[in-house]
């Protein structure tokens, strides 16, 4: 049986795309996510999960005078989930919920629009670029800054 030049060229360029995404930047991201753990009495605590591929993230945080002072995640997500984090663990402390709202919001036009890479303070992101050829990732890659936004939300309407 001869071998399927079609098919050859599809496995090389997926392992080409596949290089590309889990850059040595994005890596070195995943495995250094900042203030993991859970806090004591935070709070608020929210866990967002995203069902496609089932990664959750939890995030403890303490908000005074409509900034973030205390905050923890319990990460457990793919590798781009886990830099997406990164990004976050390493700016959150002192934004307000205005600054987290446009952090996800500009980082979902970013993966799902082609837009520009999310603005000051949230420098990082720009090692998910690669992801925005695999839709089925983005859920994963919102998880932290989405449970960040709701848990201002929470605070506002506890249950």
């Amino acid at each position: 049986m001869r071998p399927d030049p079609e098919r050859q060229t599809m496995s090389a360029t997926s392992s080409t795309d596949l290089a590309q995404l889990y850059s040595g930047t994005l890596l070195a991201l995943a495995a250094d996510i900042p203030l993991t753990g859970r806090l004591d009495a935070p709070m608020v605590s929210i866990k967002e999960r995203a069902p496609l591929c089932g990664s959750t993230v939890t995030v403890d945080m303490d908000v005074e005078d409509g900034r973030v002072t205390r905050f923890a995640q319990d990460v457990k997500a793919c590798a781009l989930g886990q830099a997406a984090a990164s990004v976050l663990g390493r700016h959150v402390i002192g934004r307000t919920e205005a600054e987290l709202i446009r952090a996800r919001d500009e980082l979902t036009v970013f993966l799902k629009q082609d837009g520009p890479v999310p603005s000051a303070p949230f420098e990082g992101f720009e090692a998910l670029l690669p992801a925005r050829d695999f839709k089925n990732r983005h859920a994963s890659i919102l998880l932290a800054l989405t449970a960040a936004c709701h848990g201002f939300g929470r605070l506002k309407t506890p249950d």
